[in-house]
């Protein structure tokens, strides 16, 4: 449900900044728009094309849809609600989060068609790419907090929103920021499925529910990236300042805002920049990101020696 109406917001929001009126039909103010989009998904007949190997090309999506589930399993919420409270649940996090490449090979290759394999070649390329600085910077986040534990690593930014994680590691938040786009192959990153050559990238072939469990699988994986952005940056489920009015509101639904804020910026960006020609994305990648994220790592890690700070 909350990824249908993300769909629904990211209509409504880039219809404001475009000037129109977005999804208005269906429903009060279109509200069941994403509810009509997934019935007549269902209904619809799905088309496997005859040179296609079937067991895989029907595997493909629910890989890419299961797996932007199962992260959720180490993400609290708030204060003790976690499903599994693991010691390295960022780890846990990075293991699920590379495995999201599978899903988009095989779509590609099992559908024996060029433009599929190409969209497919593409994004695992990009997402390949932009892992090892996500990596980099939830290493200096790391040694911040002194821990893999991502409710230890929210605590650990406790007392008011200047002692969040973003302010001292403004850099790394930005560049963990873009490099979720490009992991979640969003605008200005949407390369895979750029319409204008691969008329719609690793999933060309997919019709009715399995189309539907990409789409459900990428706008799943927005909010899995804001939820991280969140834990790692933001302070979580804890408010921006420890005052009365600010603490009564559960931590749950600070930590829902503060996706709500970053998801907003996810759709703002995609109606506001360009697309990327593929070879400068690689070169911010490797050349850019890959060495700053790298310079800060041993630069946070020489000043939190230096002054004795290590937790």
């Amino acid at each position: 449900l909350s990824v249908a109406y993300t769909t629904y917001a990211e209509r409504k929001v880039m219809a404001a900044m475009q000037l129109r009126q977005g999804p208005i039909a269906v429903g009060p103010f279109g509200l069941l728009q994403p509810i009509a989009d997934g019935l007549k998904l269902l209904g619809k007949e799905t088309i496997i094309p005859a040179g296609a190997n079937r067991v895989v090309f029907i595997i493909a999506p629910m890989v890419t849809f299961l797996l932007s589930l199962v992260a959720w399993a180490v993400i609290p919420f708030g204060d003790g609600m976690v499903l599994a409270d693991i010691n390295v649940g960022v780890l846990y996090l990075f293991a699920i989060s590379s495995l999201g490449v599978y899903g988009i090979i095989m779509a590609g290759w099992a559908s024996n068609s060029k433009y599929a394999f190409l969209g497919a070649l593409r994004s695992a390329a990009q997402m390949v790419s932009y892992e090892v600085s996500i990596g980099f910077v939830m290493i200096t986040v790391l040694l911040c907090a002194g821990s893999l534990n991502l409710s230890t690593i929210v605590e650990s930014q406790g007392g008011g929103f200047w002692k969040w994680y973003f302010l001292p590691l403004l850099p790394m938040f930005v560049i963990f920021f873009i490099s979720t786009l490009a992991e979640t192959n969003r605008a200005p990153f949407d390369l895979p499925e750029g319409e204008s050559e691969l008329v719609g990238g690793y999933n060309v072939e997919y019709s009715a529910m399995t189309f539907a469990l990409f789409f459900l699988g990428e706008y799943a994986n927005m909010i899995l990236m804001s939820g991280m952005t969140t834990i790692l940056f933001l302070g979580g489920w804890l408010p921006p300042v420890d005052v009365v009015p600010f603490t009564l509101v559960p931590g749950p639904v600070w930590f829902a805002l503060k996706i709500a804020l970053c998801l907003f910026v996810f759709i703002w960006v995609r109606a506001t920049m360009p697309r990327y020609r593929y070879d400068q994305l690689m070169r911010l990648g490797w050349k850019v990101f890959l060495p700053f994220s790298l310079f800060w790592v041993v630069a946070t890690a020489g000043y939190l020696i230096a002054f004795d700070l290590l937790p």
